[in-house]
């Protein structure tokens, strides 16, 4: 009778062991983005972040995209030249009128420069001396380079502003996606591409359009994290990206996305902020598996943790 019931426990434990492994390995990885390359240790989308931060083996990298004067894709986080890189010194009588800005001081809109003189653009020398005559990258080159290391993770930047000027920015991402073939399937298995935009029309058509690839809603208010709101994102995304202090305010979005069909991402972390963590790492690791979220865009890849 002891030696049956002992055969008894010891398969009732081993059993429960099995489904707790297999519940863990079911568990989806979580994700690191590298925001805008590896930009806490290279200048921001060049080619020196972007193979830094697959070196560091983050999951993605991040394109953001501006379109230039001739209609190319180049890799820039914002809508002006002159925060990163040396335009104001080559073309100091081109600087755009009218430009919306929260910087005060003289602008250069990507928009006016065609592609040939944003490649005589300095991108690097702003970051550190060892990163001048660094290039800005065209959308293209970042796929060559990208594809097939790591996932690529673009954002619409500003197609308001482009539509305003008469330029279709999804339209031209679309035909550069199409072209290389990045929505198929047997693509998405070596490259994984997510589109990102805080434009919800962008995202709309992108649906539309590319309806094989992930699109994620990017948003920094708490409006967007209702449960009424979030329902309505799940008709046209298939994740959402709230701001970190978004969802340190609304931890409980975690969950009512998921249960929406929603993945959930965050951003941006990084290590030269002060933050109430002792350090990124920390504070990244809080995200992940005590909040847990699905992925986070990060300057810093190196420092990213996995379990």
């Amino acid at each position: 009778m002891t030696i049956i019931r002992s055969q008894f426990l010891f398969s009732g434990v081993l059993a429960l062991l099995i489904v707790a492994t297999a519940g863990a390995l079911a568990q989806p990885a979580r994700q690191s983005i590298a925001h805008r390359g590896a930009s806490g240790y290279a200048p921001e989308h060049t080619a020196a972040a972007y193979k830094l931060a697959m070196e560091q083996k983050a999951d993605f990298v991040e394109q953001d995209l501006g379109v230039t004067r001739d209609n190319e894709l180049i890799c820039i986080h914002d809508d002006t030249l002159e925060r990163t890189t040396n335009v104001a010194k080559l073309f100091p009588e081109r600087a755009s009128a009218n430009v919306p800005s929260q910087t005060p001081g003289r602008h250069w809109l990507v928009n006016d420069f065609t592609l040939a003189e944003i490649r005589r653009l300095d991108a690097g020398g702003w970051f550190k001396p060892e990163f001048a005559n660094a290039r800005i990258q065209t959308f293209q080159e970042a796929i060559d380079l990208v594809r097939g290391k790591a996932g690529m993770y673009p954002e619409l930047k500003s197609p308001q502003l482009y539509k305003s000027r008469g330029i279709d920015q999804v339209k031209l991402f679309v035909a550069v996606v199409r072209k290389n073939g990045l929505e198929k399937p047997e693509s998405l298995r070596t490259t994984p591409v997510i589109i990102q935009s805080f434009d919800e029309e962008a995202i709309r058509r992108v649906a539309v359009d590319l309806p094989t690839v992930p699109r994620v809603f990017l948003t920094s208010r708490d409006e967007d994290v209702t449960e009424p709101r979030i329902r309505e994102l799940a008709k046209f995304s298939t994740g959402i990206a709230p701001e970190k202090f978004v969802i340190a305010r609304h931890p409980e979005l975690v969950q009512r996305a998921h249960a929406a069909g929603l993945t959930v991402t965050s951003w941006t972390f990084r290590a030269d902020e002060k933050t109430s963590f002792p350090s990124v790492r920390d504070e990244m690791s809080h995200f992940l598996y005590t909040l847990g979220i699905d992925a986070l865009f990060t300057n810093n890849p190196d420092q990213f943790p996995r379990r």
